[in-house]
Formats: structure tokens, C-alpha cells, sequence
């Protein structure tokens, strides 16, 4: 790093996060750590910026913190490109849209749950999947000893959907079940990532368009090596 680097990457920490918050000196870190990375969080500061201004709170912090923290993993791998809400920040799209080998991929959307309940956190992600790209969900679970059961908690949505609990889907803005079975078409899988502590991939085989394995992959190996 040239002298002028150490700067350069204080400046831009210092422009998105206080540097009182315990956050400044990880990102500084991850900055300092990646060009890619730092070229990335240069082009979308403004997004970023806004980002830490609006959460207003520990969890909301720890939210940014998270996709952040996806971004410096997978920008590890040369072989992959991120734009960053290439959606537009106000209409609810996916966090990251990924190119792999300068090929457009697949979409992902991180979350981090709050409770040990996955299903809150699916349902409100498949809002947010567009229908004509493959589409993953991360979920960035603190530190688990076990990743939650993704398929269990499917199979249990599908089991209600099936049964018409149209008022469990309605409180959480669907148009009753059948648009429910509609939106996971959209997901073709979910990445259970635990921070220093692997990450497992379950695939939604009934999704109108299948995850790319090539890509899968190294997202997986990129949170696996966390």
C-alpha cells in the first residue's frame, strides 16, 4: 500500500460512517484490504452513505454491515462482478446483481433473520426477487452452531399456502396463498451463511429458473471461506 492509500481509505470510512461507531474501523479494514472492494464502495458511496444515515439502530447497523461484509467476500474472486441495487434503491429489488466471467448470473438479496424463525425473513425476501433472473437469498445468521433448516421451513410455507391460509400470507403483503406459490417460482435457492463458520446452499427445485451451478459455487466458496 503507498503512502497515501491509508489516507484515502480513512477519508472514505470517515465519510460513511462516524468514526465512533464500531463499525468505522472493520470497514476501514475491508477497504484497506481490497482494491476491488474499495473501487466498489467508491462507486456506490452515495448509496452507502445513505445507508448507514437511515439506520437508526444496532440491528439496522448490523443489516448494512452484513451486505457490506458479502460484498468484500465475494469480490475476493476476480471472476466476479457485483452491481449494487442495480434495481433502484426505492423499488425493492435484490441487494447485489452478480456477473460471473463477465456474465450476468444471478440476483442476491441478504438478510440478516432476528429470531430463529425463517420464515418471516423468506417471506418478506420474495418481494423482492424479480422474475427474470435467477435469484438467491443470503441469510447472515450470527454465529449459529447449526444452520436452520431452509427446507423444512419451505416445506412448512408450502404445507399452509396448500391448506389456504390466505390471512398468514395476506398479513405479510401477499394477495392470499396462491401469489405466495407464485413468488417462490422466483427464488431458486437460499445460502445459509454463518460468518467464520461455512455456508450451505439449498435449491429450490421447483424455480422457474435454476440457480447457475458455476456461479453457486463460488458465491459458496466465497462466504465458506469467511
Amino acid at each position: 500500500m503507498s503512502r497515501e492509500q491509508p489516507t484515502a481509505v480513512s477519508r472514505l470510512a470517515d465519510e460513511l460512517v462516524r468514526d465512533d461507531d464500531p463499525l468505522h474501523d472493520e470497514l476501514a479494514a475491508w477497504l484497506a484490504s481490497s482494491r476491488r472492494f474499495r473501487a466498489f464502495v467508491e462507486a456506490h458511496r452515495d448509496k452507502i452513505r445513505k445507508k448507514f444515515r437511515v439506520a437508526t439502530d444496532s440491528d439496522a447497523l448490523h443489516d448494512v454491515r452484513a451486505e457490506l461484509h458479502v460484498a468484500h467476500l465475494l469480490l475476493e474472486d476476480r471472476r466476479i462482478g457485483l452491481a449494487f441495487e442495480a434495481y433502484g434503491s426505492g423499488r425493492g429489488g435484490p441487494d447485489f446483481s452478480l456477473t460471473f466471467r463477465d456474465a450476468p448470473s444471478l440476483n442476491l438479496e441478504v438478510t440478516r433473520p432476528r429470531t430463529s424463525s425463517l420464515a418471516g425473513p423468506l417471506l418478506t425476501k420474495l418481494h423482492q426477487l424479480p422474475p427474470s433472473r435467477p435469484n438467491a437469498v443470503v441469510l447472515a445468521l450470527a454465529g449459529e452452531p447449526t444452520a436452520p433448516d431452509v427446507a423444512e421451513t419451505v416445506r412448512e410455507l408450502r404445507a399452509r399456502a396448500d391448506g389456504k391460509d390466505d390471512a398468514l400470507f395476506a398479513s405479510r403483503g401477499f394477495d392470499g396463498a396462491r401469489a405466495f406459490h407464485q413468488r417462490l417460482l422466483r427464488l431458486g435457492g437460499v445460502i445459509a451463511w454463518r460468518d467464520g463458520a461455512g455456508a450451505e446452499v439449498w435449491l429450490n427445485k421447483s424455480a422457474r429458473i435454476a440457480l447457475p451451478e458455476p456461479a453457486t459455487r463460488a458465491v459458496v466458496a466465497c462466504l465458506a471461506g469467511s
